[in-house]
């Protein structure tokens, strides 16, 4: 790591050890009214929650727990067939309200200081594209977060994440079953449907949120899947 994209530590006490090489990045939203509230949470005993560094929204990186530990950020979640998370995964807490407390755009300078430190994990982890993704998409029966106000397209095109595919048409599968096993595929969690649409349109298509399948979100999730098959996702 280096130093100087780490403003301050602060040591949170909820960790424990990695049971797996680290192979993903999960990008959070802190989801409280103020940075303090949520890196007092972060650093209580009690509630079991941390997370590898959080970035306020004038840029400041705290690190609070030690990359090679694993830090509680991901909960019960699942991504290209693994549950444990917290231990495959860096996990960032952006300072942001959240939907519950006044959600709104993460400011440049969040996103300025997001974006060497991110691509200093990616690279010194190896981690994929396909493997930079959000809370909601590894929980998406429980979480939102980083949601729809959060700059994608910034990462992806500094390629630290996927981008959003151009579409050449719309597509629909041949009937849901085959949708379903296409989002699995691409490595969401389908055990609730209509959450695991919400969330594969809060990431890929944040404007327009219904929960239904429609030829937008068929085409989308066909170019992701053939990007990746081609080997273009790294």
């Amino acid at each position: 790591m280096n130093r100087w994209l780490v403003h301050r530590e602060i040591a949170s006490p909820n960790w424990n050890e990695r049971k797996r090489p680290v192979s993903m990045a999960v990008l959070h939203y802190t989801g409280m009214q103020t940075a303090g509230e949520a890196l007092e949470r972060m650093c209580d005993p009690a509630a079991e929650v941390s997370a590898h560094y959080m970035i306020d929204e004038d840029g400041t990186v705290t690190r609070l727990v030690p990359e090679d530990k694993r830090a509680w950020h991901a909960g019960r979640s699942y991504w290209r067939g693994e549950t444990d998370i917290n231990s495959a995964s860096v996990g960032i807490e952006l300072v942001n309200p959240g939907h519950d407390w006044g959600y709104r755009p993460f400011p440049d300078a969040q996103m300025e200081a997001l974006v060497p430190l991110l691509a200093d994990i990616v690279k010194r982890h190896g981690i994929p594209r396909a493997n930079v993704v959000g809370h909601s998409d590894i929980a998406p029966a429980r979480k939102t977060d980083p949601g729809e106000l959060f700059d994608w397209d910034l990462l992806a095109r500094y390629r630290l994440a996927l981008a959003r595919p151009k579409l050449k048409m719309r597509l629909l599968f041949d009937n849901d079953g085959a949708f379903f096993l296409a989002l699995e595929r691409f490595g969401y969690d389908i055990s609730d449907r209509a959450a695991a649409i919400r969330a594969f349109e809060r990431r890929w298509r944040p404007h327009r949120i219904t929960g239904e399948i429609d030829g937008q979100i068929g085409a989308l999730l066909f170019e992701l899947l053939l990007e990746r098959d081609l080997g273009h996702a790294r």
